[in-house]
């Protein structure tokens, strides 16, 4: 019991290569997509009962289930509703995304060159970086690049937040912003970054790229959300620095039509990615 309440810290995830998946959500997609990921797995009687898929999933994938009082696990984890998995960490490499192959990362997206990557310079914030994975899976995206001063993936609230997402496409770690940026540059990628303050307004080139207006995006040159796209996104508090944002071809901003100041990571995030998801389409 210890030894799974003390992977909450970062360094014994370190020293063992091991993290936890709590709740159903995030610890049904974990058996689902990432069997041979899965070290142990614990359900309270009630949850068993609750989520039979999981049961049968596991079972399925030969994994051990440890039946578990409700009051040894909740001392495990305070948010695991009664469902609650211990799994191995694992590396994604940008260079095996850019070319095509799925390395490390527990998932099942099919090899391609990336068309749409999502770009985090120094989120630390876990909730942030966990909803940004959520939404680019959502959206479709070939991966999720954390550069170097970020979270880690395998923080707790970053897999809750994920809600299962972090099994389904590889999220890259540790990577410094420059070189990322000229990596996916090398592989064909445009590079946005999304700033309040940006060059274009994200609506009228959504709307040029679906042909609204009756003016399509050119074919070549200019900013084409048709084109492969890496989103690049910085803090909440403090955005991109200057020095970051002439990384980037273009800067893109959100229109704000009402009164909000401005909107969070995730959701920007969210609303670019779907931007460019659609226009891909």
């Amino acid at each position: 019991m210890r030894q799974v309440r003390a992977l909450a810290g970062r360094s014994v995830r370190s020293r063992t290569g091991r993290f936890l998946v709590e709740g159903p959500q995030a610890v049904r997609e974990a058996v689902r997509f990432a069997p041979e990921r899965v070290v142990d797995l614990y359900l309270t009687d009630a949850a068993a009962e609750r989520y039979p898929e999981i049961v049968d999933a596991a079972r399925g994938a030969g994994l051990w289930l440890h039946e578990t009082a409700d009051d040894v696990l909740a001392a495990m984890s305070a948010d695991a509703q009664g469902v609650l998995a211990v799994a191995q960490t694992w590396q994604s490499s940008l260079d095996d995304v850019l070319r095509g192959a799925v390395g490390q990362a527990p998932h099942g997206r099919a090899a391609s060159t990336p068309r749409l990557v999502a770009l985090l310079s120094s989120v630390r914030d876990p909730g942030n970086a966990g909803t940004v994975i959520r939404a680019a899976d959502a959206a479709g995206a070939d991966a999720v690049v954390l550069t170097e001063g970020s979270v880690e993936p395998f923080n707790p609230k970053v897999v809750r937040s994920t809600a299962g997402s972090l099994f389904h496409l590889p999220v890259v770690t540790g990577v410094p912003v420059d070189e990322a940026v000229a990596a996916l540059r090398r592989a064909g990628l445009t590079v946005l970054a999304a700033d309040g303050g940006g060059d274009h307004d994200l609506d009228d080139l959504a709307d040029r790229a679906v042909g609204i207006g009756g003016q399509l995006a050119p074919a070549d040159g200019g900013t084409d959300l048709r084109a492969p796209t890496a989103w690049l996104f910085g803090t909440e508090a403090q955005g991109l620095s200057d020095a970051e944002l002439s990384l980037a071809d273009a800067s893109v901003r959100v229109p704000i039509r009402g009164h909000a100041e401005s909107l969070n990571l995730a959701t920007a995030a969210t609303v670019c990615l779907y931007a460019s998801s659609r226009a891909q389409r």
